[in-house]
């Protein structure tokens, strides 16, 4: 075990990540690696709630605004690429880093492991995606009920770009998936400290239902508009830019549009409570004194 930690801040959508992560790594002298699987891409700063010019600007962040829109990234590359370069940092004589976001399947990634699934090809991703175009999303399902029952038993049969994922693995290792998935948790050669803001359901949809707001008077519906085009892309197939899509389309006005995109947050907010209150290792903290706390732990363990 190296001297390097990990301090992972973590907690539902507008939960006040951001704030706090800064200020500890403010406090540590460290840089902060963002877990965000949607503010990793450039040129959608808003609708991904990505840091302020100013925040970026007060701490050094890692994999926010790196990628093109039309880039495909998984949450095993972004495995590799940040143990690599955690790597980085403790050979240049780093102690920390501040691990912030909201991405599950990336946190558990460089905290937990994943399964050794295969690399998906650009000719079975094509296939796969044609296949859903031509055929819909319950073709998919089916495919997915006879090839793996196992994992379509415990799966979210609307969550399509899991659903295509899968079948894209089946496809690709000629294996099946629930088969691959182990669980099982791989030992870092660092340590890792993890962290998540609690709070009232209540305070926690307010907050979002505000930030829509906010989302809104920044520019948000400019910034869908200018993307447009690109709305084929798996980058922008997320909240906020589904929603105003289907404004821009004539489907809902813009102001159903921002009701359902606040609706939509809160439901992904719960589901990423559910998933974080699985994880034992995690310290769940009152939003008043985060950066403070993980402090005193820090100076407790050095």
């Amino acid at each position: 075990m190296s001297g390097f930690t990990l301090y992972v801040v973590t907690g539902a959508t507008a939960s006040g990540k951001t704030d706090a992560a800064i200020e500890l790594a403010g406090r540590l002298g460290c840089d902060i690696i963002s877990a965000d699987s949607r503010q990793i891409y450039r040129g959608i700063p808003i609708t991904t709630a990505q840091p302020s010019p100013e925040q970026l600007a007060s701490v050094r962040h890692h994999f926010v605004g790196m990628l093109p829109l039309e880039a495909y990234y998984s949450a095993a590359q972004y495995e590799a690429d940040v143990l690599a370069l955690i790597r980085k940092m403790e050979s240049a004589g780093r102690k920390c880093a501040v691990m912030a976001g909201g991405s599950m399947m990336y946190m558990d990634a460089v905290t937990r492991g994943l399964d050794d699934l295969p690399t998906i090809s650009e000719s079975v991703r094509a296939d796969v995606m044609r296949l859903y175009k031509d055929h819909g999303l319950e073709h998919i399902r089916n495919e997915l009920a006879r090839l793996d029952p196992d994992y379509m038993a415990g799966a979210d049969p609307m969550n399509h770009r899991r659903l295509l994922h899968a079948l894209e693995i089946i496809r690709e290792s000629g294996r099946r998936l629930s088969d691959l998935r182990t669980g099982v948790v791989r030992k870092r050669p660092f340590e890792v400290k993890k962290f998540a803001i609690d709070m009232s359901r209540d305070e926690l949809f307010g907050r979002i239902n505000r930030r829509v707001e906010l989302m809104m008077d920044a520019g948000m519906e400019q910034e869908a508009r200018s993307v447009y085009h690109l709305r084929h892309l798996n980058s922008l197939n997320t909240v906020g830019f589904k929603e105003m899509f289907a404004a821009i389309e004539g489907v809902m006005t813009i102001a159903e549009a921002v009701s359902r995109i606040q609706k939509n947050t809160r439901v992904y907010a719960k589901k990423q409570l559910t998933w974080l209150r699985r994880d034992p290792d995690i310290e769940w903290l009152l939003p008043e004194n985060v950066a403070g706390h993980i402090c005193e732990v820090a100076r407790t363990h050095s």
